[in-house]
């Protein structure tokens, strides 16, 4: 049997030919993965383009500059003074704590050694057993970034920092009795951050800030002349008022002591009282001017009617009315003013009768509750008119009022009559509104007149006030504190007196004898180049408020002519 044969056919390739298949496949696996490289690339470029141009048109969104800032800092208005400048601002301050727990022994004992190195100012071993405690305490609050950050170098995993929105007040204790305070949640608890809190938190004008009336620079220089009348005088505290006669524009209001508002501490002593808002005091002679202004005014006298064998003392019921000074038998009603005659007060005042004398003290709003922009306002003190209150209240006991009610009044008298409203908001009204007249300009400019010669003359009881080119006018006052034989010394000024544009009013609480004190007097007839004295007793007005009064404006009537060319004119 014959069997065929099977044979395999391969079929042959030249060595040409295998390479260049095997390199066109290479080719294709190679094409194929950069194609999908570059597609990955391409999409990763895309995308962060996207991500870059996005963040370019928004706002920063990392934690701190957005979630921490824009929560805390825009949570309240800024406060500035009528040139700008900051009074109260918004910061990030930081409360730093301590978590015990975190801490072996030893490690407690090498962060007791580092903080003893960095913060000597801290109690020690206070902070030791608060650490053997192992509960969770404070080491600090309402610290800046940069004290913050030297806790945070130490390294230490047991530190807590806690970012908190904080009013910050850079002019310190300058403005306290005025801006007032806010509690750990922002929210005003006294003065202007009270009153207005609600505008104070308005978040469709929180990049607009709140524009008071005051001037720094004329809050600095008064506040200086306050402190050094303490060394002078030794009172235990003071104010001072400076408005603008015409609009009742507060330029300055000071009272002493003050405190630091950034130092947050609880003020319960009534010695911090606001002396100019919210005292309501007996204030003396200077109610004087509103006795002659309201005989003047109704025509009972002129001020050249004479009132003759005026007593050097009388009695009214249980009070008797003395003079301070012996004083001629003889006065018109201008001198009864110029010399402060108590006795000469009193016989007009009964010329006037009690309805007319009441009638215009309330139309200059002294003797109830004043509408201003604060809640720190005082309230008089009511009584029951009778002939010996009319006696008494007419040279200034037994009648309250506050000093910015009595620096509103004065205002009045020198302003030709107008009524206005004492104000520490800047407003932007340019259109002013009709004002209501009270009394006549005739007896304004009669009234401007006398309490010029009250400083300028002699026989006036405000010479230390003449301070050259300024043409001051003023009264003093001087009262006894109730049960008390300490002094409350008020001097009120308006200047300049020709056309008044200024009102101050300063106050001293309870000043002391000087006798080391040595009194410039300004030159004079008798002594044409002034002299020095030394040694003076008294404590009245005269020899201490009237010299304050005197140094205020000699060192602020400059700024106020450079800030008003009006003004500037007059000087």
């Amino acid at each position: 049997m014959k069997y065929k044969k099977k044979s395999f056919y391969f079929e042959d390739y030249t060595e040409s030919e295998l390479t260049d298949k095997n390199k066109h496949n290479k080719v294709k696996i190679s094409l194929n993965r950069v194609t999908f490289l570059s597609f990955i690339f391409f999409s990763l470029i895309v995308i962060f383009s996207i991500k870059i141009f996005y963040l370019s048109l928004s706002a920063e969104k990392s934690f701190y500059s957005q979630s921490k800032q824009s929560e805390y800092l825009k949570t309240r208005r800024d406060i500035v003074d009528r040139n700008g400048a900051v009074l109260a601002t918004n910061v990030i301050l930081y409360d730093v704590g301590i978590r015990p727990e975190l801490l072996k022994k030893k490690e407690k004992k090498n962060l007791i050694i580092k903080l003893g190195l960095q913060f000597p100012e801290l109690d020690l071993n206070q902070i030791k057993k608060k650490l053997n405690k192992e509960d969770f305490f404070y080491i600090g609050k309402r610290l800046t970034p940069k004290m913050k950050e030297k806790f945070w170098l130490m390294g230490n995993k047991a530190f807590y920092f806690e970012p908190k929105p904080s009013r910050i007040y850079p002019q310190k204790s300058l403005f306290s009795h005025v801006l007032g305070q806010t509690d750990d949640v922002n929210t005003g608890i006294s003065g202007i951050e009270r009153f207005l809190n609600e505008s104070l938190n308005n978040k469709e004008k929180i990049d607009l800030p709140l524009s008071l009336t005051l001037d720094s620079n004329l809050q600095h220089l008064i506040r200086k002349e306050l402190k050094q009348a303490e060394s002078d005088f030794k009172n235990k505290g003071s104010g001072a008022v400076l408005m603008d006669v015409e609009n009742g524009e507060i330029l300055s209001l000071v009272s002493l002591p003050d405190y630091d508002l950034n130092r947050r501490v609880t003020i319960s002593d009534e010695v911090y009282t606001n002396k100019i808002t919210l005292g309501v005091y007996e204030l003396g002679s200077v109610f004087k001017t509103f006795t002659i202004a309201v005989a003047l005014e109704n025509k009972i006298i002129n001020s050249n009617t004479i009132f003759k064998n005026l007593e050097n003392s009388l009695t009214c019921d249980k009070y008797t009315i003395s003079e301070h000074d012996k004083l001629p038998k003889n006065l018109n009603a201008e001198q009864i003013l110029i010399r402060s005659s108590n006795i000469g007060a009193v016989r007009i005042a009964q010329k006037v009768g009690i309805e007319k004398y009441k009638n215009f003290l309330n139309s200059l709003e002294l003797l109830n509750k004043i509408n201003f922009d604060l809640e720190e306002t005082g309230t008089p003190l009511n009584f029951k008119w009778g002939k010996c209150k009319l006696a008494t209240s007419s040279y200034g006991h037994g009648i309250t009022t506050t000093p910015l009610q009595l620096a509103k009044a004065y205002a009045i008298l020198g302003n030709g009559g107008y009524k206005i409203k004492p104000s520490i908001l800047k407003t932007n009204t340019k259109f002013a509104k009709k004002k209501e007249k009270i009394i006549s300009k005739k007896t304004s400019s009669t009234i401007n007149s006398i309490l010029r010669k009250v400083v300028s003359l002699d026989e006036g009881t405000a010479n230390f006030a003449d301070i050259k080119g300024y043409d001051v006018g003023g009264k003093t006052g001087t009262a006894l504190k109730y049960n008390s034989k300490e002094k409350l010394n008020t001097f009120i000024a308006l200047f300049p007196a020709s056309k008044p544009k200024y009102v101050l009013l300063v106050m001293l609480d309870e000043p002391q004898p000087s006798p080391n004190y040595v009194y410039e007097f300004p030159p004079s007839e008798k002594f044409p180049s002034g002299y020095k004295y030394k040694g003076e007793t008294r404590n009245t007005s005269g020899w201490n408020t009237v010299v304050v009064a005197g140094k205020i404006i000699e060192k602020i009537g400059p700024i106020l002519a450079i800030n008003n060319l009006e003004a500037s004119t007059k000087f």
